[in-house]
Parts: C-alpha cells; structure tokens; sequence
C-alpha cells in the first residue's frame, strides 16, 4: 500500500524527476473515519519520516497545503528511482488504489485523485538543487536555519580568537532543543567549546534546558575521554544541580562516573556519586558498580567497600556479571569475607555470578583460617554439571581444612565427593594421608591409601614417602622400611626425598651403616644423592660417631659425582681428624 501511495506522490508519467513528498494526512484522516480501512491503511504506511536524522546535504522542499508552510527534509539517496522500477507509473499507483476502494468504498481513490492533480499543478517544484530552503522544521514545530547551523559548527570546530560567548552572541542565534541537539551531536567538535556553548544557550531567556540536551553534553563529553573536559563538564554540572533545575538525571550522572572510572579518577567518581541526593536523584544498580569499579582501579579498598555496603543495605545489585566482578577485586584486595557478603546477598536476590568468580571466592575464602568454613558451605550450592566438574574449589576447601587440621571434616568432605561428586583425585587423598600422617594416626592412613586403592587410583611416590615419614618419626623403622619395599614394587624411579627421610631417621638413630646402605641404594632406583644427603650424613659420622674416615670416603665420592660440600662441613672432618690423632700422640709417648 505504502509502495503504491510513493508511486503516486513521487514519480510522473512522462517524467524520471523525484517530486516532493506526498502529504499523507488526508489519507489518513480519512481512514481514521473507518475502522476497517485504518487498519488495512495504517499497517502499510510507515511512520513520518524524521528531519532530525537527515544530514545537512538533504533536499529541501516547500510545499504548501492551503496557507500551512511546511518544510520537510528529503535524503533522496533512500529512495528509489524511475531507473531503478522502470515500470512504477502514476497510472499503476491508480489501479493499486482502485483494489482498495472496492472494499473500503473509494475514499483513497478520491484522495489520490486529488493529490495527484496537486502534483500536475505544481510540476514545476522539484527537488533539485536550485530549490533548496534555509530552513528546516523538526516534529515539534522549531525552525532550524541550516546557513546559521553550519555557521556555530564551524566556529566551534575551530579555534577563536578572544571569547567564544562574544561571538556566539553576535550570529544572533535563536536556540531551541533541536538545533542544540544537532550541534552537540556532531563529532569533532572540542568538548569545552561544547560546555561553553551550552552555558551560553542555558542564560538565554528564550531557551529552557532540558534532559535531552544535557544528556547529549555528557554524552559528546564522554566520548572524547579527556580528563579537563571530564572536570569542566563535572563543575557544569554542579551549578546545574544547586540551580534544582530538574534536568540532572541518574543516566548522565552514571555516564560521568563511568568517564572518571576510564581516567583512572576514582576520588572524582566517588564525588558524583555522593552528589546524588543532594542532586535529588535516586542512585540505581549501575550507579553503584561505576562508582566501586572507579575506586577500584585506584585500589581505593575501604571507600569501595562504602559503597558496596549501601547497595547492599538497599538490595540494588547490578547484573550476575557484574557482580562477579565486584567479587573478584574484593577477593585480589583480601576482603574475601567482604566478598562473601556481596555472594549471599546476590544469592538472597536468585543472582548468580560467574562461576570462575564463585571458584576464585571459594579459594580465597580458604587461604585463611577463620573463613575457610565459609568456603566449606558454598560447596553445598553446587549442583548437577557444575559440581560434577568442580574439582578445583573442593580441592582448595580440603586443604583449607588440612591446614587448620581439621581432619573429621576433610573426611567427611572426601566422602561426599565419593558420593555425588566431584570425584577425588590423588590430590585429595594425599592431602588427607598427610595429615593423618603428621597427626601420628598410621592407621587411619594407611586406611585410606587403601580407599585410595579401591577407587582405582594409584598411590603414587609422595604417598609412600608421607607414610614412612609418618611411620620414621614414631621410631617404627621397621614399618617405613617395608612401605619403601612396596613403593619400589609399583615405582621404578623414586624420589631423593622418599630417600632423605630415612636417611635422617637412621641418623638420629646412630644407625650410620643402614643409612650408607640407603645412599648406595638410591643410584640403583635412578636417583641421585643430591649435596643435603651427603651433608646430613658426615655432619653425623662427625659429630656422633667421630668417623672421619668414612667421612673422607663420602666426601671424596661427592667430589667425584661433582658435588661441593661445604666449608663448615670440610673442616668438622679435618677438626675430628686433628682430635682422633691428638689423642693418639699421648698413648704413645705414655707407652715407650
């Protein structure tokens, strides 16, 4: 329908020129008149075409009903041509009309009669270049002089020699909503000429500023992240607000926070945001997380988590992203208990963060000892798929929990994993051997090696070694020499450390052969005695068994696998040398 109503107001029979657009309120005011026919009428005919988005090169028409002027801005690129529908025509636009009329009777067959007559009376005005108008007319009925338009663009755009009011003031400029939309619109324009040129409109007596026009400031302000601008549009912005004019709003107010936040200015952000109820306007989620990233960016702890309190207090969280975000910088900051907030009362509000937040909280929880039972109840929010594959923050749980030796609920824990999941790993049973193991409670692990076992895994070398090392520092010897048997079953190569634990233990129990035997031992299972092994074992034969004998022996054999011992430990053997043959040179001189 809409394409038929084009046909006939733009195009001629016998000519390819593009007319003025038809005025189509005749048509629909008289099918407003029937409520069949405004419906078939309305549904193809599309909304008035908007002077404000067409761009200052646009065609211009006068066209005239009766002794209404209206001026109307036409983009002739959005339209189409009689090359590009070569068979569009006056008569087909009729027939198009005429299927209309058999069944709305012949209302827009009239219509079209009569503007089709218009049109062959005004033949002669054409869009083209040589009847182009001055003046452009948006929806509210405000002229706006492109010539004078172009004119504040270009003095803005360019640098001015004394003040720039003085010489707004002498273009004898008449302002309205529009033409200050249009010029804070346009880009390039340097932002304080903006600030300067909304001051100077905002004292004119003709000109009330509005929302609309404030927000395309700060929005042109914004855009440019310059940090003087940033500052001049702020101290606008406060004698706009101590005026109580009622145009500063949330949106522009958070725009600028946001513009802080980007220059690293998170003092000024906090500003703004403290300015708002003097300002009168109500704070809203975005409001709240501008103003904390702000602080953030400058680590600025205790005053974002201000803020955060009064969202909380008013339940006004920002979407689950956001809030994952807040979460994780109060976690970086240490105030993972702070950030446990943030995550009950999203949770109170069915909002749920990221769970790489979630994990990240989890694990910060348990990196100190008074929260890691906080951590120990998130786990309980985790469910289905998540759960199955949260392996990481259960980790971290168990060893919160190892570490402040809290073994009864480690074990439980490990059991709910073996129940509905995550599945354990190696890690998670290690964990709890070793704390079993410290605690002197053999039984108890070597129990659950044996679960560890049933589960089809394999202990593996850090195992056996935390076994013997339990069962070495209880004296039972015999007990760690027979899980060093096992390990060297199941394991080709083992490690100096599960070495070094007995070679410390028979140490202290002046057991020096079976600790020689133990070195000697290593090489055959692919490990090399490193410089500590040798430097326990002579500090010992020293000091204890005054051998400096064997001493030289394995220093020389040190030497030899290009190891150094040390200065304190070379000269204990040459101490223990000079003392064994001092003692020597009496009894032999008592003799003779």
């Amino acid at each position: 329908m809409w394409r038929s109503i084009d046909r006939v107001s733009m195009f001629g029979s016998s000519s390819r020129k593009l007319h003025s657009v038809w005025n189509y309120q005749n048509v629909i005011r008289n099918a407003s008149a029937n409520p069949h026919l405004s419906r078939q009428v309305f549904s193809n005919i599309p909304p008035s075409p908007n002077p404000r988005f067409f761009s200052f090169d646009s065609n211009l028409i006068n066209h005239t009903d009766g002794d209404k002027e209206h001026h109307v801005g036409i983009n002739t690129k959005g339209l189409l041509s009689d090359d590009e529908n070569p068979s569009s025509s006056s008569s087909d636009s009729e027939q198009s009309l005429v299927g209309l009329e058999d069944e709305n009777d012949s209302v827009v067959t009239a219509e079209s009669e009569q503007s089709t007559a218009r049109l062959d009376e005004n033949s002669d005005v054409l869009v083209g270049e040589e009847s182009v108008g001055n003046d452009l007319e948006d929806l509210e009925g405000h002229k706006i002089n492109l010539e004078k338009l172009e004119s504040v663009l270009s003095l803005l755009q360019s640098s001015v020699d004394g003040s720039l009011t003085s010489s707004l003031d002498n273009m004898d400029l008449t302002v309205n909503e529009e033409f200050l939309v249009r010029v804070l619109q346009t880009p390039h324009v340097p932002g304080n000429n903006l600030i300067v040129f909304y001051a100077w409109a905002s004292r004119k007596l003709d000109f009330v500023p509005t929302i609309r026009v404030l927000n395309a400031l700060v929005h042109a302000i914004c855009s440019s992240l310059k940090k003087t601008e940033a500052y001049h549009l702020w101290d606008l912005m406060k004698e706009i607000g101590e005026k109580k004019e009622g145009i500063l709003n949330t949106e522009s107010l958070n725009e600028l926070i946001s513009l802080f936040s980007k220059l690293g200015k998170g003092k000024a952000g906090l500003e703004v945001f403290n300015k708002f109820e003097e300002f009168e306007c109500v704070p809203n989620a975005e409001t709240y997380f501008l103003t904390i990233e702000a602080l953030s960016r400058r680590a600025m702890v205790d005053w974002a988590w201000s803020v955060c309190e009064k969202m909380l207090n008013v339940g006004s969280l920002p979407d689950s992203e956001k809030i994952g975000k807040i979460i994780t910088f109060f976690c970086k900051v240490g105030k993972a208990r702070d950030a446990h907030s943030v995550y009950l009362s999203a949770k109170g509000m069915n909002k749920c963060p990221p769970q790489s937040s979630i994990n990240f909280l989890i694990s910060s929880l348990c990196r100190k000892d008074e929260t890691v039972k906080l951590g120990v109840e998130m786990l309980d929010d985790f469910e289905g798929e998540v759960r199955k594959y949260a392996i990481k923050p259960f980790l971290s749980v168990i060893v919160g929990l190892c570490r402040i030796k809290d073994v009864d609920e480690a074990k439980n824990l490990l059991n709910k994993m073996i129940d509905t999941g995550p599945p354990p790993s190696n890690a998670v049973f290690n964990l709890i051997i070793n704390c079993l193991s410290k605690a002197g409670d053999m039984e108890e692990a070597v129990k659950m090696m044996k679960l560890m076992k049933t589960r089809g895994l394999k202990p593996d070398v850090y195992t056996y070694s935390v076994i013997m090392s339990g069962y070495a520092k209880g004296g039972m010897m015999d007990e760690a020499c027979k899980v060093l048997s096992e390990a060297k079953k199941k394991h080709s190569k083992l490690s100096p450390v599960t070495y070094h634990i007995l070679i410390r233990c028979y140490c202290k129990l002046e057991n020096f052969d079976k600790a020689l035997e133990l070195i000697t031992e290593m090489k055959d299972f692919g490990v090399t005695p490193n410089a500590d092994e040798y430097n326990k074992l002579i500090q010992s034969l020293c000091l204890k068994a005054l051998d400096w004998k064997r001493a030289q022996k394995l220093l020389e054999e040190m030497q030899e696998n290009g190891l150094y011992l040390n200065g304190i430990t070379k000269s204990l053997i040459t101490a223990v040398k000079e003392l064994e043959e001092e003692k020597v040179e009496p009894v032999a001189v008592s003799e003779a």
